[in-house]
């Protein structure tokens, strides 16, 4: 039997951590648990806090980390986002700034957008769709993740939409490291990262991609988002128009994690786009990205609660200093055993993708007298004419559905392509 004190220590981390409620004063009072778990405290089991917190960040999360019936049930607050002016507001100081570039400088700033996560493109892909999966609750484990993006192998006793859900974090961390040129603070691009992230994980597929048309309701915090369409669409352009606007990319990568999931724009998959979009500054300034690897989920919650209930930053902020470092120590590491990527591809990456996707589109038998015509009349240097058809020869053949993206083709195109082809051989 556990002395008095001891068991009534652990009563009072259980009510903190909002799993059990009480009623009742002094010795009279009665411990139960909620009939719902909420949000803040969905973990079956208590991470231990490895993130460290400010004094702002403590006092934050205690906060949140009241029983809901103490807390005073609050709806959007559009002056949050109004009142945020680039380049004079700041969530991020000046000095954590500098300590994040210094964290996330790589040797590839000056190169094309992008060109650092292409080279850790393998690593990003797997920590970056499990951590982020694993802050929704799927219960893939990073070697089932790897099994799964790598080989197709999907975990067996697992639910099916646990692996959709990584599926889609693939398609959309695919999305903005090769077209990392492209993508911005825009609608297009939110929508198509959103309609990568929800596919086929919505009750209605007319919910992808698209700006939510009803009221959703968000279990475990006192917080309703706004419910006017409208009003909805109206935040949505100002969020990206303020973000696109920030003069610092750290500073945009956390912005975006705090106003997208606090507006809710979508019907569902908020926190989810919001973490693939804090990745998207990052990856265009050839920074190091943001993993999330090992970020307690409870933790991560109740930053986002704060945000949702309070308008404070603090505790997020803190989340999202210490999950930085974390992912700068792990890729630092892979990109320096890879050592120094090809100059020569490198040089030529923009006329390789013009000219496999016109190869492709055309539906033409790829010959290497093809290739050099055309390397000679797209500017390709005299000297470079032959090797430069040679290396685009080899990546027509080692084509195959996990690169598309890289060269902005689709399933159907490359499936057609091929299919006139009866083997590898016709293609020499």
């Amino acid at each position: 039997m556990l002395p008095e004190r001891t068991l009534s220590r652990r009563l009072e981390q259980l009510v903190l951590e909002q799993r059990v409620r009480t009623s009742g004063r002094g010795r009279a009072v009665i411990y139960q648990p909620y009939a719902d778990q909420p949000l803040a405290a969905a973990s079956a089991t208590v991470e231990p806090d490895v993130v460290p917190l400010s004094k702002d960040g403590a006092e934050v999360r205690s906060l949140v980390q009241r029983p809901i019936g103490q807390r005073k049930p609050v709806t959007y607050n559009a002056r949050f986002l109004e009142a945020y002016v680039p380049g004079e507001t700041w969530y991020l100081s000046a000095d954590q700034r500098s300590a994040l570039h210094e964290l996330g400088h790589t040797p590839d700033a000056t190169l094309p957008a992008g060109t650092y996560a292409r080279e850790i493109y393998n690593r990003l892909l797997i920590d970056l769709a499990w951590a982020s999966s694993h802050l929704e609750g799927n219960t893939y484990t990073r070697l089932d993740t790897q099994n799964l993006l790598e080989f197709g192998q999907r975990a067996e006793g697992k639910d099916a939409a646990e692996a959709q859900m990584i599926l889609n974090h693939k398609a959309a961390i695919a999305m903005l490291v090769e077209q990392a040129e492209y993508v911005g603070f825009n609608a297009y691009t939110f929508f198509n990262l959103h309609a990568a992230l929800s596919d086929n994980l919505l009750g209605d597929q007319a919910d992808e991609g698209r700006l939510r048309t009803r009221i959703v309701n968000i279990t475990g915090t006192v917080y309703t988002p706004l419910a006017v369409p409208q009003r909805v669409e109206e935040l949505f352009g100002r969020l990206l128009t303020t973000a696109d606007a920030i003069p610092d990319p750290f500073e945009q990568a956390f912005f975006v994690m705090v106003h997208l999931p606090y507006l809710q724009p979508f019907a569902d998959v908020n926190k989810r786009t919001s973490r693939l979009a804090a990745n998207l500054p990052l990856i265009k300034a050839n920074l190091c990205p943001l993993s999330f690897v090992d970020v307690p989920r409870k933790v991560y919650i109740d930053g986002t609660i704060a945000t949702y209930e309070l308008q404070r930053v603090e505790l997020l902020r803190d989340v999202f200093l210490w999950a930085y470092d974390r992912s700068c120590q792990r890729f630092h590491v892979v990109r320096e055993s890879l050592g120094e990527p090809d100059p020569f591809r490198l040089r030529y990456r923009e006329k390789l993708i013009d000219l496999v996707r016109e190869v492709v589109i055309g539906g033409g038998a790829p010959k290497l007298e093809v290739l050099r015509s055309w390397a000679k009349d797209h500017g390709v240097r005299g000297e470079d004419v032959v090797p430069f058809a040679e290396l685009a020869l080899s990546l027509l053949l080692d084509l195959h559905e996990g690169v598309l993206v890289r060269y902005r083709l689709t399933p159907s195109e490359f499936k057609t392509w091929k299919s006139q082809f009866a083997a590898v051989d016709a293609l020499r």
